[in-house]
């Protein structure tokens, strides 16, 4: 006779909780008495406090076990720093761009007089050549935002492909290969990159540098198709090829975030702002 023997059961596990963000505001009086108002995260990622300022404005992050209170103290014990920072911002913010009313739009580090008129569809374009003359702006009469950005884009995108395709055969002679392709895109961070099979990537906002800065940037990226890391060798062959390379790394520094700001307000990228300001428990700027 067989004898019986009880299943054994595995014992259930729990599915694993969904983390969310939760969200809202408070409202914070700057140390001049000025009122702001600070978007609250609570993220269960977090393992710290952190206060952050970007062109939308200031953001709370707080740990899953942070209360309320020890939040808003962190913000209040750096009000001085959240003054300075929303004021920085509201410096470099750029205005939207505004049918019928945006006067001028920055190309090659300066700012260009911007005309407009009714077109069949949406076209910016150079009234003369691309070192001279205003811009005009064509629009259809039911032309939204969107078309207006795009426009923008593709604009820029054309003046940063002619700006390349002068420099570009200048250095071509002196390297293994040429770059198996060029595009251009908003980067968050980087200005370019190159990848293993040559393709190379170019942070668009460099068209609204000024020429030598863009430039370097284009000969950083080439002299990559010579050495693939950031070697003694490789910063030689930049060296040979852009000797004023540091001043305009300098350059980026100090521009870098309002080149990128620029292009985000103008042509609408949902990209970061890698260079937002921020501040981790303890505190430090």
């Amino acid at each position: 006779m067989a004898l019986f023997r009880p299943r054994l059961l595995a014992p259930k596990t729990q599915e694993p909780r969904t983390q969310t963000l939760e969200r809202d505001s408070f409202r914070f009086l700057l140390p001049d008495g000025a009122p702001v108002t600070v978007q609250r995260v609570r993220d269960p990622r977090a393992r710290r406090l952190k206060l952050s300022v970007d062109e939308r404005g200031a953001r709370l992050t707080l740990p899953q076990r942070a209360s309320l209170v020890s939040g808003e103290r962190f913000v209040a014990e750096h009000g001085h720093w959240l003054a300075q920072q929303l004021t920085r911002h509201r410096t470099d913010a750029v205005p939207a761009l505004v049918r019928g009313q945006t006067a001028t739009l920055p190309l090659r580090d300066a700012l260009v007089p911007l005309h407009w008129e009714q077109g069949r569809y949406a076209r910016l374009q150079h009234t003369g050549d691309q070192d001279s003359g205003d811009l005009v702006f064509a629009l259809p009469a039911r032309a939204g935002e969107a078309a207006m950005r795009r426009a923008v884009r593709d604009f820029y995108e054309g003046q940063a492909r002619a700006d390349i395709g002068r420099w570009l055969p200048g250095y071509l002679p002196a390297l293994p290969r040429p770059p198996r392709l060029i595009r251009f895109k908003a980067m968050t961070s980087q200005w370019g990159s190159l990848a293993p099979h040559g393709a190379m990537a170019l942070d668009l906002s460099l068209v609204l540098a000024r020429p030598s800065a863009f430039q370097s940037v284009l000969v950083h990226e080439l002299c990559h198709l010579i050495h693939a890391d950031h070697s003694r060798a490789f910063w030689r062959e930049v060296q040979a090829r852009c000797p004023h390379w540091r001043q305009e790394r300098d350059y980026f520094r100090s521009e870098g975030r309002r080149l990128k700001g620029t292009l985000r307000a103008l042509c609408g990228s949902a990209a970061a702002d890698a260079d937002a300001a921020s501040l981790d428990q303890p505190g430090t700027a």
